[in-house]
């Protein structure tokens, strides 16, 4: 198949990076020039990037009751002082990539540490950026079938300080909350998407 885009990387030239701050997250500064759809090369565009690396996630579907395994945890991020809706998320089982574990190795035991999970068969479903205008953060998805017969409680690592809370809901009522904008991280979102797109293949 052609490729569709106009541009590679090697129509964009890094001129500087500068690191403005360095501790659990990277924030840079970057100075870079492209060729332009018109004809010709921009002049000197200057960037701040949140430098987050790579997030493993786990869509935990049990086949047999079709249901799903979500996570609860509270968000700093999406608090707001003027809005209503509460800092405490829906979210799929996830975990920062920030060790030499492959994302199918983290997406495994992120499952085990958050909800006590074990994945009986794990695929890839799918990559994507997560708000690449001022994020470097790519977010790899992966399908990991699972028994939730007897899954729920509180996990998380005290370490780590995570507080967490596991559901079982079926695949519809995710869907219908989703739908609802109750579910409303992209993680989750595209997710949930996935599955409902997909998970006639595995339903036994």
């Amino acid at each position: 198949m052609a490729n569709i885009l106009q541009f590679s990387k090697n129509d964009l030239e890094i001129i500087k990076r500068e690191t403005v701050y360095q501790g659990h997250f990277e924030f840079q500064r970057v100075h870079f020039r492209h060729k332009l759809f018109s004809g010709g090369v921009s002049g000197e565009v200057v960037r701040e990037l949140l430098i987050k690396g790579a997030a493993s996630a786990l869509i935990a579907y049990d086949p047999v009751l079709d249901n799903v395994v979500l996570v609860e945890q509270v968000r700093i991020g999406a608090y707001d002082e003027k809005a209503e809706n509460s800092p405490w998320l829906l979210e799929l089982i996830a975990g920062m990539i920030d060790t030499d574990e492959s994302p199918e190795q983290v997406a495994i035991r992120e499952s085990q540490e958050e909800a006590g999970l074990t994945v009986q068969h794990i695929e890839h479903a799918i990559s994507v950026w997560d708000s690449p205008g001022g994020t470097v953060e790519r977010l790899h998805l992966f399908l990991g079938l699972v028994d939730s017969s007897k899954v729920g409680g509180i996990y998380g690592l005290p370490e780590e300080n995570e507080d967490i809370l596991v559901h079982v809901v079926s695949r519809e009522q995710a869907y219908q909350w989703l739908c609802e904008g109750k579910i409303d991280n992209v993680i989750a979102v595209v997710g949930l998407q996935w599955l409902q797109l997909n998970y006639q293949k595995y339903r036994k």
